[in-house]
C-alpha cells in the first residue's frame, strides 16, 4: 500500500506588523520534499490552515532559493493549480494519512500555531505511530499541539528549525510576531541548530523530524521517506 503525506502549507500573505512587506509559502521547502516523496511513489495532498489559495513568498522566487525544483514547479500551471485550492483540515481524517509534513516561510508563524485543525490531525498522526516533519518555520505549526494526556508533543524532544541568529541576518527580527526557538524552549523541546546559518541541519527524534532553514528541506524529506 502507498504510504500518504499530508502537506501543511499557509494561507497568509503579509506581515501584521507591516502589510505592505509581503510574504507567504518558501517555494522550494515545498517542491523538495515533494519531488522526494513522489519519487517513492508516495500519495500526497496539500493542506492550509484555512483551505484554498497558498500565495508565495517573493523572496523564495529569487536565485538562489529559486533552484530547478521551485523553477520547474512554478513554471507547470498543474502544479501551481495544487495552490489555489488546498484542502482545509475540517476535510480530512488524519487515518487517511502516514505522516504530516509541515513546509515553512515566515508566514507560517502567523496562521500555524492557531489552527486546531492542524494540532488534531497532528496529535492523531503521531498517536497512530505516524510521522511529524516540518522544515524551517514549518516547527511553527508543533508550537500549541499536545497530546491526549495534555503535554505537549514536543516536549523533551530534540528538535531544529529557523534560528533566532537566522531571522537576524535575514533582517526580519523586527517583522516576525515571535521568537520561535525561545517559544519552543519554552514548550520543553530541546532545540538545536547548526555550527553555521543557513547550511543544511535536520534532526530526528523517533517519529519526529525537523529541518533547520530552506536548505535543509532535502535532508528533511529524506529522513521523513526513510522512517516511512
Amino acid at each position: 500500500m502507498n504510504r500518504r503525506i499530508l502537506t501543511v502549507v499557509t494561507n497568509v500573505d503579509r506581515y501584521d506588523a507591516d502589510p505592505s512587506h509581503p510574504t507567504g509559502l518558501w517555494l522550494s521547502e515545498l517542491t523538495h520534499a515533494y519531488d522526494i516523496f513522489e519519487a517513492r511513489g508516495f500519495e500526497q495532498t496539500i493542506v492550509s490552515p484555512a483551505g484554498g489559495r497558498s500565495p508565495l513568498e517573493p523572496r523564495s522566487l529569487k536565485f538562489p532559493n529559486y533552484d530547478r525544483s521551485a523553477k520547474a514547479w512554478h513554471d507547470d500551471p498543474a502544479r501551481m493549480a495544487l495552490l489555489e485550492n488546498t484542502a482545509s483540515p475540517e476535510q480530512l481524517d488524519s487515518a487517511d494519512y502516514d505522516a504530516i509534513y509541515f513546509t515553512g516561510g515566515h508566514a507560517v508563524m502567523f496562521d500555524f500555531p492557531g489552527s486546531e485543525g492542524l494540532q488534531r490531525i497532528t496529535r492523531e498522526i503521531f498517536e497512530s505511530g505516524g510521522v511529524v516533519g516540518a522544515v524551517c518555520h514549518g516547527y511553527c505549526g508543533l508550537l500549541d499541539t499536545r497530546l491526549s494526556d495534555g503535554s505537549y508533543l514536543v516536549a523533551g524532544r530534540n528538535l531544529t528549525g529557523f534560528s533566532w541568529r537566522e531571522e537576524v541576518l535575514a533582517r526580519v527580527d523586527k517583522l516576525v510576531p515571535y521568537n520561535v526557538e525561545e517559544r519552543m524552549k519554552a514548550r520543553g523541546a530541546s532545540y538545536s541548530k547548526a555550527l553555521l546559518p543557513f547550511v543544511s541541519n535536520s534532526v530526528v527524534d523517533g517519529r519526529l523530524v525537523t529541518g533547520q532553514n530552506p536548505a535543509s528541506a532535502k535532508e528533511t524529506a529524506t529522513r521523513v521517506a526513510a522512517l516511512l
